[in-house]
């Protein structure tokens, strides 16, 4: 059985890597995504476990302090983390995984998993990813100002990145993915596993 494939999803808010990665998960087989862990509070119709795993400052600082986390980071004020121990028992399953993590947490993925391959979502312009952060109606002035400096900051990062999407129209944004984790199942090292009957056939001597 071939391992699975680790993909980085990162964007700036209000970029739409949340609506883009849900809609791939419902259209693209073998394929998860990783429930990571924050201290932040629960937003609106969101889950503990299956939006993220909610949990105390107190508690983060302690799965940290027992090496639990693949990769962490802050974001604002809240802390977020990627279980080493999940990701790693999808992946030697045969499962593709998805990492939706900031370039902080990117940048600690690559360097233990330099074979993960890395997108970055971005917005067709300041306005528009202006006008969505507004459009959400969630958050103050002053959050959405901070949350703009922060996006600039994130976009900073994009050359790190193999790929880049441009969110501008949704379903060929989301088609751009797909090509993506297409082409990872037809490079050789995940073809041998697949083909090896046809493979052999075609090798043997006449």
């Amino acid at each position: 059985m071939s391992k699975g494939t680790l993909y980085l999803i990162s964007a700036p808010s209000g970029a739409g890597k949340t609506s883009l990665v849900k809609a791939l998960l419902e259209n693209t087989p073998n394929l998860k995504v990783s429930v990571s862990h924050t201290t932040r509070q629960p937003r609106a119709g969101e889950k503990d476990g299956i939006n993220y795993h909610f949990v105390s400052k107190t508690e983060f600082q302690q799965m940290l302090s027992e090496n639990v986390f693949l990769e962490h980071a802050q974001v604002f004020d809240n802390y977020y983390g990627t279980s080493g121990k999940w990701v790693t028992e999808q992946l030697n399953t045969g499962i593709d995984v998805i990492l939706e993590i900031d370039w902080q947490g990117a940048q600690q993925v690559r360097r233990l998993k330099p074979d993960t391959i890395s997108i970055f979502i971005l917005p067709p312009s300041r306005a528009i990813l202006e006008q969505r952060l507004r459009n959400r109606g969630t958050d103050s002035e002053a959050v959405i100002a901070k949350r703009l400096r922060g996006a600039v900051k994130e976009l900073s990062h994009y050359p790190e990145f193999d790929y880049l999407v441009v969110n501008d129209d949704f379903e060929q944004a989301l088609k751009d993915l797909q090509a993506i984790i297409h082409s990872q199942g037809l490079k050789q090292a995940a073809q041998v596993e697949k083909l090896k009957e046809l493979l052999n056939d075609l090798m043997s001597e006449l």
